[in-house]
C-alpha cells in the first residue's frame, strides 16, 4: 500500500475514533437511589342531606318594652312551630339586639354658635333570630312555610351532615391513595424501572397544612326575606345541590 493511502486510511480511523467519542449517549441515567415527590388528588361528591336556616323576627315601636314583648311572643310561637314541624331538627336561639332609632339629620347644619343638641331616640328596634338545623330534608319546605307566618327568614345554606361527612371522607382517602399508586406506576414506567423497585417512604395526608386551600365548600347560603304573612303561606322552592370534597397527598418513593 503506498505511503498517501496509507496516510489516508489512518486520519480516516482517527476521526472516526474522536466522533465516536464526542457522540451523545443514549442510554437512561442511573435511578439507583432516586427519591421522587408524588402529588396525588382525590375527590367525591354528595348531594346535600343537612339544611341550616335562619329565621328572624324584628319589631320597631316607640315603646321599647312593648317591642321586645312581641319579639319574644313572636319568638316562642315562631320555635313552637318548628319544633312541632320537625321534632328532631336541632334548634338554636341566638342574636338577641336592641337599637335605638332617631330622626334624621337636618339639612342645613346648626349654626357654630349653638350648642350641638343631642339626638333623642324616636323608636326602638328589636329582634332575635332562631337557627334551625335539620336532615329532614323531604319536609323542609313545609316546616319553612309554617315557620314564615310568624318569622321571616334571614339565610338558608345546605351541606353535609357529619355522619355523611364521615363516610365520604373514608371514600376520599381511598380515592386520594389509589391516585398516588397509579401516579407511582407511571412515574416507574417513565424512568424504565418496575413499580417494584420503589419504595414509598413518606405520604403526607395533608399534614403540613398547605393542601387545604382547595377544599370544596358547601354552597354559599341564598338570602332570602319573607315579604308578607297569609293564612296560608306558600311553601318556598328549595335545592340542595350538592357537594365535592377534595383532598391531597404528597408521597415521597425511593427507588432501589
Amino acid at each position: 500500500m503506498s505511503l498517501p493511502k496509507m496516510i489516508l486510511l489512518a486520519s480516516l480511523m482517527m476521526a472516526s475514533h474522536v466522533q465516536a467519542q464526542t457522540a451523545p449517549a443514549t442510554s437512561m441515567p442511573a435511578t439507583s437511589g432516586t427519591v421522587v415527590v408524588v402529588p396525588a388528588t382525590g375527590e367525591v361528591r354528595a348531594a346535600n342531606d343537612q339544611a341550616i336556616v335562619s329565621f328572624i323576627v324584628e319589631e320597631h315601636d316607640k315603646d321599647k318594652q312593648a317591642a321586645a314583648a312581641r319579639v319574644n311572643r313572636k319568638m316562642k310561637e315562631g320555635t313552637e312551630i318548628v319544633r312541632r314541624a320537625d321534632p328532631k331538627a336541632e334548634l338554636k336561639t341566638m342574636g338577641y339586639f336592641t337599637y335605638p332609632v332617631y330622626p334624621e339629620p337636618p339639612v342645613q347644619p346648626l349654626p357654630a354658635t349653638r350648642t350641638p343638641v343631642q339626638p333623642v331616640p324616636i323608636g326602638w328596634r328589636v329582634g332575635q333570630y332562631l337557627e334551625v338545623k335539620t336532615t329532614n330534608l323531604a319536609e323542609l319546605q313545609k316546616t319553612v312555610a309554617s315557620a314564615q307566618k310568624v318569622l321571616s327568614i334571614n339565610n338558608i345554606s345546605f351541606g353535609l351532615s357529619p355522619a355523611l361527612e364521615k363516610r365520604l371522607d373514608d371514600q376520599r382517602i381511598a380515592e386520594t391513595y389509589r391516585n398516588l399508586n397509579e401516579r407511582i406506576v407511571s412515574i416507574a414506567r417513565a424512568m424504565g424501572r418496575q413499580p417494584g423497585d420503589a419504595t414509598l417512604d413518606v405520604v403526607d395526608f395533608e399534614g403540613s397544612g398547605n393542601y387545604v386551600q382547595n377544599e370544596a365548600r358547601p354552597a354559599a347560603p341564598m338570602m332570602m326575606r319573607a315579604k308578607g304573612v297569609a293564612d296560608e303561606m306558600p311553601e318556598p322552592s328549595f335545592e340542595p345541590g350538592e357537594t365535592t370534597l377534595q383532598m391531597r397527598l404528597v408521597g415521597k418513593v425511593k427507588f432501589k
